[in-house]
């Protein structure tokens, strides 16, 4: 039994050694950390079970130390965040470059199956060469049992994939069905071809990091849903995330003590600009609104004119939709109604309420956004709320204007409750639109022309575009002191928390991608 627990011992610490200390000097180097070292960073402590350490491919004499590849470059199993349990794998870039082979990639669905099974979120940390070239065909088929475990799981529990050092060609897909990507700024890179291969074929030269790395993904394409500063920044990221998310798709969201808001909730009423079309902050409306003032912004840097994220109300967490004043006018376009429309489903996956504040003066016109089909993409949001079964209260902060009012969880796409300030605008479109074609003739047949428009602006806003009108007839269920917001949205919620829903019974639907 002795020289048997010295052989596991060694055969242990060959394997936690990775590729050697030569290999753990340059991952250092590059100010990036290996698979075990971010494990215990991202994982409370100690709590880190490995599953797998032994797996090696071609295997012919167990009693020799003498193979290459141990643990096959990626080191998975489980532990607990925030004291929740969590499945986890972390490529080993020391290891063969962390490259995805045939067992290199059946430890990785040996967990993505224990996490189904047991209802528990799994994280991926990748750190990859890509595909191990001399297994061919074995290492494709790896790629694709993971991509189908991805979609299996997409829906029924939450999937997080965290890109920390190269991620190209097919390795890329499994992040992209995942739930949530975070990036690493300077040392993480995601691309189909890589900047040698486009110079070959198209004669463009493009570093590694403008053509794929964290700010591009964050700011350009959307891939990527976080940009963090450093790997630390990255593991407190992750566990604020996870912080608000349910383990599956039957239980409820963690619950935390309420806190009132940390900004004055008062100042809603000075808030809102007097000149209509002037903008402002609505993360600061947010923020005077829910628990400690805190909102956890998810896709801050991609398609600003629209905000989305987690927050809480009396402790409970919500996801937050709003058209932001500050960009483009709050106008959605295509890159805002992806944005919105997949942060509404996922929200609708993992049973947390919607909040929907809405400004929004209509779809942005140009012949680029209707060349690049924002129908189909505006689609996506009438659909995804149109869609959801979870509470959702919107509350109309200013402008909702024509076909985007309606995409903005309106009454009309089965919002439970439906509430506006004073200040709220809710016709087919802006007044000043409107003036200029039912009332040309006679602004042309004034003396002053800019005058009477003003006028005929100011008549239109009052007596057509008036909140009352809507909520007339029951559209907007209650006009409300902004000052007001936070309680009616507290109890709205509970009001609508324990609805039930009879759908068409369906296989799925097809939703205009």
């Amino acid at each position: 039994m002795d020289d048997k627990l010295k052989h596991l011992q060694e055969r242990r610490e060959k394997t936690y050694a990775g590729g050697g200390e030569q290999r753990v000097k340059a991952q250092h180097d590059k100010g990036k950390l290996t698979a075990r070292e971010r494990l215990e960073k991202l994982l409370d402590s100690g709590s880190f079970v490995e599953i797998g350490t032994f797996s090696q491919t071609g295997l012919e004499d167990a009693s020799s130390l003498d193979y290459p590849n141990p643990g096959e470059g990626v080191v998975t199993g489980y532990g607990t965040i925030l004291g929740r349990r969590i499945y986890v794998y972390a490529q080993d870039f020391t290891v063969a470059g962390g490259s995805l082979g045939e067992v290199h990639a059946r430890k990785i669905c040996r967990v993505q199956d224990l996490a189904a099974q047991n209802g528990t979120p799994i994280i991926g940390l990748n750190d990859s060469g890509g595909a191990r070239i001399q297994e061919g065909v074995y290492s494709l088929d790896g790629f694709g049992n993971i991509f189908y475990r991805n979609t299996l799981c997409s829906g029924v529990i939450p999937q997080l994939s965290v890109i920390m050092g190269p991620c190209a060609g097919g390795a890329v897909y499994s992040p992209a069905i995942t739930d949530f990507v975070f990036m690493v700024d300077k040392t993480s890179n995601m691309f189909i071809t890589g900047p040698q291969v486009i110079k070959a074929v198209t004669g463009e030269e493009v570093t590694p990091d403008e053509l794929g790395g964290a700010a591009t993904h964050n700011q350009t394409s959307g891939v990527a849903h976080f940009f963090a500063e450093n790997e630390e920044s990255c593991f407190k990221q992750i566990r604020e995330l996870l912080s608000y998310l349910p383990s599956n798709n039957v239980d409820d969201p963690p619950l935390a003590e309420p806190q009132e808001p940390e900004s004055d909730p008062s100042e809603l009423v000075s808030i809102m600009p007097d000149n209509p079309n002037r903008s402002y902050d609505v993360r600061e409306v947010i923020r005077r609104i829910v628990d400690g003032s805190k909102l956890l912004e998810i896709h801050g840097g991609y398609a600003p004119n629209a905000v989305v994220g987690f927050a809480r109300l009396n402790g409970k967490a919500v996801g937050i939709i709003a058209n932001q004043p500050l960009v483009k006018a709050g106008c959605l376009d295509i890159n805002s109604s992806d944005k919105i429309a997949r942060f509404v489903r996922f929200c609708d996956c993992f049973n947390l309420p919607l909040v929907t504040f809405v400004d929004v003066p209509g779809y942005l016109p140009g012949v680029e956004q209707e060349w690049g089909g924002v129908i189909r993409h505006g689609a996506k949001i009438l659909y995804a709320y149109s869609d959801a079964t979870v509470p959702q209260v919107s509350i109309i902060l200013r402008k909702a204007y024509g076909g985007a009012y309606i995409a903005m969880n309106s009454r009309s796409l089965g919002a439970d409750l439906c509430l506006a300030w004073p200040t709220a605008e809710i016709a087919v479109m802006g007044p000043e639109g409107a003036v200029n074609i039912v009332n040309r003739r006679e602004i042309e047949a004034a003396e002053d022309k800019n005058q009477k428009r003003q006028e005929l602006v100011d008549e239109y806003r009052d007596r057509y575009a008036n909140p009352y009108i809507a909520a007339a007839r029951g559209w907007i269920d209650e006009v409300i002191d902004p000052r007001e917001t936070r309680a009616y949205l507290i109890r709205g919620l509970e009001m609508v928390g324990t609805k039930r829903e009879q759908r068409l019974n369906r296989k799925h639907g097809n939703i205009p991608l």
